[in-house]
């Protein structure tokens, strides 16, 4: 696949304004406002209060560009956006791709035969979430926690505590705030990779299952490589029949991954090719660390036990609730999102529950688990509240939000349960060393 970044430069303004003003993307309004200085820090004073507007009002984001050589060439091009925040309306030089309602969901449309040569527009309209989850308040009142502040939230998938919490502001985001490209490819794309392992007497068997959405017809192949934390590669190679094709690669002289605290965090990189010929039409890359973890219950003289197993070892659970780290999500820097979880194993952490009234985290954040021994407890984004599950349309959304984010996740070798959520990975290319 080809891909060109559409991130960067940007411009924006309040629906139904005559002037554009700069932006930045991944993004939002509240934060290409502060950089113009044009609302005040929200966090002081009671600035919060002020700057209430902003989330109130529709605003459009556009930008104009020019495709990348070869791109157009290809028969099969795309518009991907990682993230949407959240109710938007896109379009490519001046006709409609369609409608996101889902910060949680990637979303892609095909724009064959609407891409062309030389200049084009590409334009984003968000609508007031506020307007739109008050109005469903008023017809029907599901309870939650941020009621005191925003009422109506559960009706509208966006991070729960956007909408005010006991330990936040009510700063609603509006925006691009993930990446957003143009993918471009012939043949066919990889469509899902699912890494397993199976441990027995010592040995570790990589077993990967591999599948395609194909275009057109071709004599397809598929190159799996796991490589070893000392940089020592093993390859296999296998004809895709019917889109499909799987490994089953014994891992030389396995390094176990370990809990902080319990050993050493040996990662393996893995790294999937989807071939046509000699030819690359797509490729993934994938960290990883051999190891089992179960959830273990069995009855005991007070019921029954609730004790995670790693590599066959007992642990105790070590650590504590992660929350979103800013209320504009693109504000963290990668220095300071290391520092938080190199803090957490430098507390004698072993896990994170990521909460679910935030948001699933980017792969920067999971990768640093992985690299500091940190097991993550993570959420589905149902936080405390009441949700609108009678409505059909509403079902289908979370449908997709949850195939969209579980199922790079299925690596796990057990889900725990509690009242809302499932331990699973966020995103989209998972198969994380420490998901539980």
């Amino acid at each position: 696949m080809i891909t060109q970044s559409l991130n960067g430069e940007w411009q924006f303004r309040k629906l139904g304004e005559t002037e554009w003003l700069p932006a930045q993307v991944p993004g939002g309004v509240h934060t290409d406002l502060l950089a113009l200085g044009r609302i005040p820090d929200p966090f002081a004073a009671d600035n919060e209060l002020k700057v209430q507007w902003v989330a109130e009002s529709d605003w459009e984001y556009t930008r104009k560009f020019i495709p990348e050589e070869g791109l157009l060439s290809k028969p099969r091009l795309f518009l991907v956006c990682d993230g949407l925040d959240t109710l938007a309306d896109v379009f490519l030089n001046g006709q409609s791709l369609g409608g996101a309602e889902n910060m949680f969901r990637q979303y892609r449309w095909e724009i064959s035969g609407l891409l062309h040569a030389g200049e084009n527009e590409l334009t984003i309209r968000f609508a007031s979430p506020v307007k739109f989850v008050l109005e469903h308040y008023q017809q029907r009142n599901l309870p939650g926690v941020s009621d005191v502040h925003i009422p109506g939230g559960p009706y509208l998938r966006k991070a729960p505590c956007h909408f005010g919490w006991d330990w936040g502001p009510k700063l609603p985001p509006t925006g691009i705030w993930r990446e957003i490209r143009l993918e471009a490819g012939e043949l066919a794309r990889l469509d899902d990779v699912h890494l397993r392992q199976q441990h027995q007497d010592g040995k570790v068997t990589l077993l990967a299952a591999v599948s395609a959405e194909v275009w057109q017809e071709a004599e397809l192949s598929a190159r799996l490589q796991l490589t070893a934390p000392d940089g020592q590669p093993q390859t296999l190679t296998a004809s895709l029949q019917e889109g499909k094709a799987e490994f089953a690669l014994p891992a030389e002289n396995p390094q176990l991954w370990w809990p902080n605290g319990l050993g050493e965090q040996s990662l393996y990189q893995v790294q999937v090719t989807l071939l046509a010929g000699k030819d690359m039409l797509d490729q993934r890359h994938y960290q990883i660390g051999l190891r089992t973890l179960e959830l273990r219950q069995q009855p005991d003289e007070y019921g029954i036990s609730f004790t995670f197993v790693v590599n066959g070892v007992p642990i105790f659970a070590k650590g504590g609730n992660w929350i979103p780290s800013d209320s504009f999500p693109t504000r963290v820097t990668p220095h300071q999102l290391e520092h938080l979880i190199r803090s957490s194993a430098q507390a004698n952490f072993n896990m994170l529950r990521c909460w679910g009234g935030g948001y699933y985290e980017d792969e920067a954040f999971y990768d640093l688990c992985d690299r500091y021994g940190i097991l993550v407890w993570q959420d589905f984004m149902f936080s405390c509240a009441t949700y609108p599950f009678m409505d059909p349309t509403f079902l289908e959304n979370v449908r997709q939000e949850v195939v969209y984010n579980l199922f790079p996740l299925r690596h796990a070798v057990r889900p725990a349960h509690g009242p809302h959520r499932h331990l699973l990975r966020r995103r989209r290319h998972g198969h994380r060393v420490g998901f539980l």
